[in-house]
């Protein structure tokens, strides 16, 4: 179990994102503020990939609001939220809503994208584990 305040900052450590998430080819911070970030990820599996930028939001050790500024998306956006259990416990949950900008897109990184979505809540825990115990 680990506090809201120390899994908002994994989370918000986009840069270390390519060091333990499988999928994350690259990890670049364009703009970091207080209360705003923007940052771009390049989600890749073997030959398939591609790179996409969002604005984030930050409320800080309870959430951060994504919303996509350019990639492979009609529209992107996420919310992560971090709600203390206790001192030393929260809970962490990811909601996202997105489509990709077309079906040729769609069929080469609809699977890449939804394994990345559906494992990111588990990674970021396994990561704190590794790293606080």
């Amino acid at each position: 179990m680990h506090s809201a305040k120390t899994m908002f900052g994994l989370v918000n450590d986009i840069r270390s994102y390519p060091k333990f998430l499988p999928w994350c080819a690259n990890a670049k911070l364009i703009s970091d503020g207080p209360s705003e970030m923007v940052a771009s990820l390049k989600i890749a599996k073997g030959k398939i990939g591609h790179k996409f930028t969002t604005r984030n939001q930050l409320s800080e050790n309870e959430r951060i609001e994504m919303e996509l500024i350019d990639g492979p998306f009609k529209y992107l956006k996420g919310v992560w939220q971090f709600k203390p259990l206790h001192d030393h416990a929260c809970k962490v949950s990811l909601d996202l809503d997105f489509e990709f900008s077309g079906r040729l897109t769609a069929m080469a990184l609809s699977t890449l994208f939804n394994e990345a979505a559906n494992t990111m809540v588990d990674a970021f825990c396994k990561r704190a584990n590794e790293i606080y115990g």
